[in-house]
């Protein structure tokens, strides 16, 4: 659960805020940060010091996707499967990575290193197809390329 230190961040950043709405994506941030998730135990706490519904934190924290209601791995592969990337072979990038870390796309592996998400645009279409690792973003990424992208973060 949030402890004190979260709670104070919060609570000050609540008071450059008119609506505590505006405030619940940074909340959710801020657990994130943490924890590296959002459990329901921080969305019922977020709810109680924002003095708003359980339910509204809940409906923003499953809408973005960059806010993860379950346990992550240390470094998280976005795979994009936009349709440029599809006709520019992000199939056979999907597949490497699964076999690479034998898990599937949404998955994380067994050492809690790497969770594997599908992401609908990563916005760079020009030189797909594309992955981002953490915050690194890999274009006209090849088959053969995926290992080395990977070994980069063991």
């Amino acid at each position: 659960m949030l402890v004190k230190e979260e709670y104070k961040i919060i609570n000050q950043k609540k008071k450059l805020y008119e609506h505590s709405r505006s405030l619940i994506i940074e909340a959710l941030k801020i657990a994130q940060t943490k924890y590296g998730w959002v459990s329901n135990k921080e969305i019922v706490y977020i709810a109680k010091i924002l003095n708003l519904p359980i339910s509204e934190i809940e409906s923003v924290a499953t809408f973005y996707s960059k806010i993860f209601r379950k346990s992550v791995g240390k470094n998280i592969i976005y795979y994009c499967d936009s349709v440029v990337c599809y006709l520019n072979g992000c199939n056979n990038i999907k597949k490497s990575i699964e076999l690479i870390l034998n898990i599937k796309l949404g998955q994380t592996t067994k050492d809690n290193k790497f969770t594997f998400l599908p992401t609908g645009c990563l916005g760079r279409c020009d030189h797909s197809p594309i992955i981002m690792i953490n915050y690194d973003i890999y274009t006209k990424v090849l088959k053969k390329n995926i290992i080395n992208i990977i070994n980069k973060y063991l």
